[in-house]
């Protein structure tokens, strides 16, 4: 089994793959382009597949964005997060060739990407954004599974990128199961969430945790999953049915590789030594302030973010299955406090976000979801919260920093899966 930890180095291929599918539009644009893709986007795959490359794919497959709902940041400190697969993601169609290439193509890319399975690298600029499902390919040798040699390759996508929704771990598991399907593998769930995030990790180099990949593989419609990272292990948790999850992107920059999410995770691992230990799971709140003088001030202050983080995803799995909705949003408010105050992995945008949601009738509690340093914030509401409310919060933030917003109102979805075609 390949190593789960980070080895690869930041470069600037989450920018490409941002730039490949940018979509920017206002929140009517939004809804509309989402009702006109997410239905018939089987029908639409298959069909573009055929145009562009002569003939019809014999595998399509689609995985779905996610919500971080609670644990930023814990997943590669070996802690436990919760977050919620959307009805929103990346699709994927494939056919095997006989050609000696890898050949990947999307409708919002100007050309297609060709690449010799010889000797396949990291690609640059525009062409960047195929890293994610290239780097799939490449990862299958260290799983020990069959690789297709030639094939063709086209995603489409109703995701915005850049929203914390992890549009990465859904283009990478989907080719996952695409080229499975190519080759007629099977393989556990647990390990297609690896194979995405080995991808990331080794080949794209970005030092992500096992959340993104891990909640796109086991989502699952009306539920939350929980993860416990340092198994890793999965479970679903229910959710109240009078749940709902709007979005709410604020269309700053959310480049993880050129942002300062490598510093954070750098940071959290040199707090841990310093503590005598391999990763911050291993200790609680009191523990740290006991060993406080052993940290310098920054570092005890992204400790205090990870450990609180852990001990508020465990309130908050405690309260989901009590059905306490009101208790879940104030931990959402406080999880997000945490991150402007103690991780500083906000922006103004996200905290005046965060602030006036958490005051705004029918919302239970809002925290950035993602990374940080720019994307989304994440409100959990009530089924009395309307487009009208969500456009009064669009107006204040218009009026406050002259720009739009982009609204999503999310919910929740199936894990990554093969279709029927």
């Amino acid at each position: 089994m390949p190593p789960r930890g980070y080895v690869g180095q930041p470069g600037s291929n989450h920018l490409g793959f941002l730039r490949f599918f940018g979509i920017s539009a206002g929140a009517g644009e939004l809804r509309c382009l989402a009702k006109s893709l997410h239905s018939p986007m089987k029908d639409q795959i298959i069909k573009k597949f055929a145009e562009v490359y002569g003939s019809p794919p014999t595998v399509v497959t689609r995985a779905p964005g996610r919500l971080e709902f609670i644990g930023n940041h814990t997943d590669y400190n070996g802690g436990t997060v919760l977050g919620v697969a959307i009805d929103r993601g990346v699709w994927v169609a494939v056919r095997a060739t006989d050609k000696p290439q890898l050949q990947f193509f999307s409708d919002l890319a100007p050309n297609i990407v060709s690449v010799s399975p010889r000797a396949p690298g990291r690609l640059s600029s525009d062409e960047s954004w195929a890293n994610y499902p290239l780097g799939v390919w490449v990862s299958m040798a260290s799983f020990r599974l069959q690789q297709p040699g030639g094939l063709d390759f086209l995603a489409m996508a109703d995701l915005p990128p850049g929203a914390g929704l992890s549009s990465s771990a859904a283009i990478e598991l989907s080719s996952a199961l695409a080229f499975l399907g190519l080759t007629g593998q099977t393989v556990l769930r647990e390990e297609l969430v690896l194979l995405g995030k080995h991808a990331e990790n080794n080949f794209v180099g970005v030092p992500c945790g096992i959340l993104d990949q891990g909640v796109s593989g086991f989502g699952k419609k009306g539920h939350l999953v929980f993860i416990d990272c340092i198994g890793p292990r999965f479970e679903t948790i229910p959710l109240d049915s009078g749940a709902h999850f709007w979005v709410f992107n604020t269309h700053s920059k959310h480049a993880l590789i050129d942002s300062l999410y490598a510093t954070r995770h750098r940071e959290c691992m040199e707090a841990a030594q310093a503590l005598g230990l391999k990763l911050l799971m291993e200790t609680d709140s009191a523990k740290l302030e006991v060993n406080r003088a052993k940290l310098p001030e920054v570092l005890y202050r992204r400790a205090k973010h990870i450990v609180d983080e852990i001990a508020r995803v465990a309130a908050v799995k405690q309260m989901l299955v009590a059905g306490d909705l009101k208790a879940v949003g104030r931990t959402l408010n406080s999880s997000h406090a945490s991150s402007k105050t103690f991780f500083e992995n906000s922006t103004p945008e996200l905290d005046f976000l965060a602030e006036t949601l958490a005051t705004t009738p029918k919302v239970y509690g809002a925290r950035l979801t993602g990374g940080g340093f720019g994307g989304a914030v994440m409100a959990l509401t009530d089924a009395e919260f309307s487009e009208t409310d969500a456009k009064a919060v669009g107006a204040a933030y218009q009026k406050k920093f002259n720009q739009s917003l982009q609204i999503l109102h999310c919910q929740t979805g199936e894990g990554a899966e093969t279709l029927p075609i």
